[in-house]
């Protein structure tokens, strides 16, 4: 009979579900007090998160490192093929429609813990010399991040590809790169944004014009309307017309941190923040404080990953940043972006609870899992 290693528990870290369970049970609670249907959806995806936590949790991830750039490559030939066999909606082709059971799937999703585990492979293949990265491995790295972001940039998901991209830019600041490569880039980026801004497509550009006009768009405007009447306290949900009687767009998913003030107030708003600064300085201090190039760059692309989609959603409901389909994380209705975060804190979750086994294995050793 197999007994689990008591030091699987001793080694599991036991903060993250802890800050994450509150986040889900109080979503989980919104969207049924905005549409009771989608409420039952969302229990199903919670349940899903939940078994592939567990999967990848007690999967042998650094047993298993070698088939990290397969999944890799495996993931860039889907985002291939979304441009030949890819499914449109509204003007984007963005998902492959699986045959036979007429299920659609989008690419860009799952490369996202495809791209940070590379990230931890490379990384972990060439550890950054003392004073950082130079020209040839910057270069090298920059190869895997940017070949994602132009072919996911060109479905159009401008959105999904600028996250991943500043998911690798911060990895790379974080692991320690030269600080003239960074003064380089910074120079490069500012003197040809007019030529960016030309490449981007019509309905990017009226964006970032509705952003920059003096009149937020209707979407923003209700948003903000709401924000303001919850007050310091919020409201009962009854009194919260603006999302009760529809005039919040998109209230489950995109604009979800406008009702979370409209029913609790600045105080409530004040609270999933510090939440979400909790787990975003909890997962940097992981980073910060470990050896292991594995644990410091699937973390620290954890805690980036959620800074950025919780400052961007919460940004472009307060009419701070373009309207832009960014969700809040574990927290926003829907599905793949919260099972991909699963995904990547069962992988955390193992990398760290089972580092012990990899020496064990090293030096010929049996451990009971």
């Amino acid at each position: 009979m197999r007994r689990i290693d008591r030091r699987i528990l001793a080694h599991f870290d036991f903060v993250i579900p802890a800050l994450i369970v509150p986040l889900v049970l109080v979503s989980g609670w919104l969207i049924g007090e905005i549409h009771p249907l989608l409420a039952h959806k969302h229990l199903v995806y919670v349940g899903v998160g939940a078994v592939v936590f567990t999967f990848f949790f007690f999967l042998p991830v650094r047993r298993l490192s070698w088939m990290i750039p397969i999944f890799y490559w495996f993931n860039i030939g889907l985002l291939l093929a979304v441009e030949f066999f890819g499914h449109a909606r509204l003007g984007a082709k963005r998902w492959i429609e699986l045959p036979f059971v007429h299920f659609t799937m989008q690419p860009s999703e799952l490369m996202k813990p495809a791209f940070i585990l590379m990230l931890a492979y490379l990384v972990s293949r060439n550890p950054p010399p003392y004073g950082g990265y130079g020209w040839a491995s910057f270069t090298k790295l920059s190869f895997f991040i940017l070949l994602p972001f132009f072919l996911i940039a060109k479905e159009p998901d401008l959105g999904t590809a600028t996250v991943l991209l500043l998911l690798g830019v911060g990895v790379l600041f974080l692991v320690g790169v030269r600080w003239k490569i960074w003064l380089t880039l910074a120079v490069g980026f500012i003197v040809s944004m007019p030529l960016i801004y030309t490449q981007l497509h019509d309905y990017q550009k009226k964006r970032i014009t509705d952003f920059m006009s003096e009149k937020p768009s209707y979407h923003v405007q209700q948003s903000i309307i709401a924000i303001g009447s919850g007050g310091v306290v919020g409201k009962a949900k009854e009194e919260a017309t603006q999302t009760q009687m529809k005039f919040l767009p998109i209230a489950s998913s995109d604009f979800i941190f406008a009702y979370v003030v409209e029913r609790f107030g600045f105080i409530g708003a004040v609270m999933l923040i510090g939440l979400y600064a909790l787990i975003i300085i909890h997962l940097l201090g992981i980073s910060l404080y470990t050896h292991d190039p594995y644990i410091k760059v699937v973390s620290a692309s954890v805690s980036l990953l959620i800074f950025v989609y919780m400052g961007v959603n919460i940004a472009m409901t307060i009419g701070l940043a373009p309207v832009v389909g960014v969700p809040l994380p574990m927290f926003s209705y829907g599905g793949s972006s919260y099972v991909n975060f699963m995904i990547l804190f069962g992988i955390l979750e193992n990398l760290m609870a089972f580092r012990f086994l990899e020496l064990y294995h090293r030096r010929g050793k049996k451990s009971f899992v």
